[in-house]
């Protein structure tokens, strides 16, 4: 049987739109066809040349549908001036006569057999492109480093080592706790996207502090393409009120602020009766716990992770607030290993003979030094157990080395797992990784104004060490430190730098003058201002050509963000906690800076602000490298600290005693960190970056980049689609919808999230 080519009254298919159902030819001329698909109630005008549409003939033995819902089996075709006419029986039996207009409308095409049999057939360049699609997804799957394709991130491998070995566990409960500025935002991340791209997790929620909420946001979108949902009190209430009884159920991806959680229990019972595949906490150190009080932030974030399967705990100082806060927060990873606080004091006193023992291990592999000495023996039996200590100690003696590396390596993995924090905190510091600028402190000695002399006596420490606090708003006019920063704003017009005091109104008193008395182009940063406005100010300071010079900060401007562009940190005052004083310059100091990061400290000769300064720089050496033990130093010392920072600095005797203090300072504070490398630290960072693993998910992650196979696919589909493209530069192009494209939209994702 010949038809003609196109006739009205015939039924065809769109290949590119098959979910438009049959269509009908209503209309064939001037080299036109025009379809209309009444299951849609659209129509389609296609070039006879190029038409994408199929001839829709069912044979004898198929089963039609008519448009009252009759299931007919064929049993004859006939054919009239280019139509189709069914012969065959119902289900009853009846014989029916259906004309190929009376076909049901919304009819699809599912098996590969009832499309070939229909003549659905693609052309041979569409089937190459589906059949490249599925192995180009197939490679991707099977990857080694799946999920870390994709970020816009820098392959550093302390960051890539610690994703890779988190993200590939299911439900992973980890601390990380990387030094200032290591990038533990950009390791969340990257765990997040494996975790969502892997099908591991669906899920997730992010807790943050007020202050960090839209920055959180930006950097998922930015860098990671995760869509998060921003839930606060407002967009809780509209959605409660548009019936959605849960506002945590309304998204997969949700993002809130820890505030809301902690002043409203309805909202909290309300995210933990969620189904939480993982739970980001950022800047956990604020959860404090201790045997007689526990903090309202901590309880609430201890309910979430019961009824999350996975949590991500994020701090800078995972000991900020002592032992126990540090044991609180492992005990809501793992509350069945970190369950009593005295064993884990137990357990950290022992970290330094772990360490000798994992250190000579490693140097037997190497070198082939006997491993059974009597020192080590016992140790090893006592850590490993006897018979696997025995094991291991004659596999050293008699294996191979391939044998003796795969041994020692276990045995390496089994000591910090089992008498570390093992696979529950990572923690990598500067001194093992490299690529960071130097810090150089900058001193400004000035003369204390008489006004501030006189109101010292009786003042508080607080007072002493901010005499801005001691006058009222008039005091910017009297602070030499103004002259000073106004004079150092002016010479160096060119430079950016962040600007950081204790509180809020210090910020704006500052802020204020320079802005309308000086004009200086500034920008306001403080806790009273809304996240908008804040984020508003970080912009302005962040634009390079016409954006602010300084950016004037509270203590809040401290914690979680970012400012690595500028190269300046003024502190107006210094903290009296050295970690916090790590917080401000890890600021700046972090990777992504590429210049020395320039601390210019303004204080007042033979004062407190003076002793302060040089107990952080001779005694502690907190300017010039990260300090670890802040914490513990502050403890050691507080309470001479205090006295001297109390005491009349202009005398003699208490020269002497601040002498004492920085030497005794200095001494403690080298004697702890030794130790602290030895014992805990080594363990960490032993467990924490694995460099030559490290370097193979970096290796893997490059070759991914440098294949052509996926830029020549996508030139191919671009051409299949018509969509227009153009070189942009290296490794981007552009591309633009066209007149000739075949579908309405083009680049939706498969997963709806995700960069890859």
């Amino acid at each position: 049987m010949t038809l003609p080519t196109y006739a009205p009254g015939q039924r065809w298919i769109s290949n590119t739109e098959s979910e438009l159902g049959l269509g009908i030819i209503v209309e064939y001329a001037n080299r036109r066809i025009t379809l209309s698909f009444p299951a849609t109630g659209e129509s389609r005008t296609y070039a006879e040349n190029n038409a994408p549409i199929s001839r829709v003939q069912y044979h004898q033995g198929e089963q039609v549908t008519s448009l009252k819902g009759d299931i007919i089996t064929v049993t004859n075709v006939l054919e009239n001036n280019g139509c189709l006419i069914y012969s065959g029986n119902d289900a009853n039996g009846n014989h029916v006569i259906l004309p190929e207009l009376e076909l049901d409308c919304c009819v699809h095409f599912n098996t590969p057999l009832e499309r070939l049999l229909a003549g659905q057939v693609d052309n041979l360049r569409r089937f190459q492109l589906r059949q490249q699609t599925l192995n180009h997804y197939r490679r991707l799957q099977q990857s080694s480093v799946q999920g870390l394709i994709g970020p816009r991130v820098e392959l550093l491998p302390h960051q890539l080592y610690i994703a890779h070995e988190v993200a590939n566990r299911y439900a992973p409960r980890v601390l990380l706790a990387d030094e200032v500025g290591l990038g533990k935002t950009i390791e969340a991340g990257l765990i997040l996207h494996q975790q969502l791209i892997s099908g591991r997790a669906s899920r997730v929620l992010i807790v943050v502090p007020d202050s960090l909420v839209h920055q959180w946001l930006v950097e998922m979108l930015r860098r990671f393409n995760l869509h998060f949902t921003i839930l606060n009190e407002q967009r809780c209430e509209d959605l409660q009120s548009s019936s959605t009884p849960n506002p945590f159920e309304s998204a997969q991806l949700v993002l809130c602020s820890l505030s809301l959680l902690e002043e409203n229990d309805n909202y909290l019972h309300n995210a933990a009766n969620c189904e939480w595949d993982l739970l980001v906490v950022d800047e956990a150190h604020h959860l404090t716990w201790s045997e007689t009080q526990v903090s309202t932030s901590y309880q609430k974030i201890e309910q979430l992770a019961q009824c999350a399967k996975g949590l991500l705990l994020l701090t800078a100082t995972p000991e900020q607030l002592g032992i126990e806060s540090h044991f609180a927060r492992l005990r809501l990873i793992d509350p069945d290993r970190f369950y009593d606080l005295q064993r884990f004091r137990d357990g950290e006193a022992k970290y330094q003979q772990v360490n000798e023992v994992v250190q000579h291990l490693l140097t037997a592999a190497e070198t082939g030094a006997a491993a059974n000495e009597s020192e080590y023996r016992q140790p090893l039996r006592e850590y490993l157990g006897s018979e696997n200590a025995e094991n291991l100690l004659k596999t050293l003696q008699t294996a191979d080395q391939n044998t003796i590396d795969t041994a020692v390596k276990q045995a390496v993995q089994a000591l910090l797992d089992r008498h570390g924090t093992g696979r529950v905190l990572f923690r990598n510091t500067r001194s093992a990784v490299t690529g960071f600028p130097q810090r150089v402190l900058h001193r400004h000695p000035l003369t204390m104004p008489q006004v501030y002399r006189e109101n010292l006596v009786g003042a508080t420490l607080a007072q002493r060490l901010h005499p801005e606090q001691l006058l009222d708003n008039a005091w910017t006019e009297l602070d030499p430190r103004m002259d000073w920063l106004v004079d150092w704003l002016k010479q160096q017009r060119s430079e950016k730098a962040l600007l950081i005091c204790a509180s809020a109104n210090t910020a704006l008193n500052l802020e204020e003058h320079l802005r309308l008395r000086v004009g200086v182009r500034s920008a306001l940063f403080h806790e009273h201002m809304s996240l908008l406005e804040r984020d508003r100010a970080a912009a302005y300071f962040a634009d390079d050509i016409d954006g602010a010079q300084v950016l004037v900060c509270s203590e809040i401007g401290s914690e979680g963000r970012n400012f690595q562009f500028a190269q300046h940190l003024m502190l107006f005052d210094l903290p009296i906690n050295p970690d916090l004083l790590e917080q401000r310059i890890g600021r700046l100091d972090r990777i992504g800076q590429r210049h020395n990061v320039n601390i210019h400290v303004p204080y007042y000769q033979h004062s407190p602000q003076e002793a302060l300064l040089r107990w952080y720089d001779e005694g502690v050496n907190a300017f010039e490298r990260a300090c670890p033990a802040g914490q513990t130093i502050l403890e050691r010392f507080s309470t001479p600290l205090q006295d001297c920072l109390t005491s009349d600095l202009n005398t003699e005797d208490a020269h002497k005693k601040l002498d004492a203090l920085i030497q005794h300072t200095a001494n403690f504070t080298d004697e702890i960190l030794q130790t602290l490398q030895s014992g805990r630290d080594r363990l960490l960072e032993l467990n924490s970056c694995n460099m030559e693993r490290a370097n193979e998910v970096v290796d893997s992650l490059i070759e991914e980049e440098l294949r052509r196979e996926l830029a020549d696919y996508m030139e191919k589909v671009f051409d299949e689609y018509g969509v227009d493209h153009e070189y942009h530069s290296e490794n981007a192009i552009v591309i633009r919808p066209s007149d000739h494209m075949h579908c309405h939209h083009f680049g939706q994702r498969r997963h709806g999230y995700g960069a890859q």
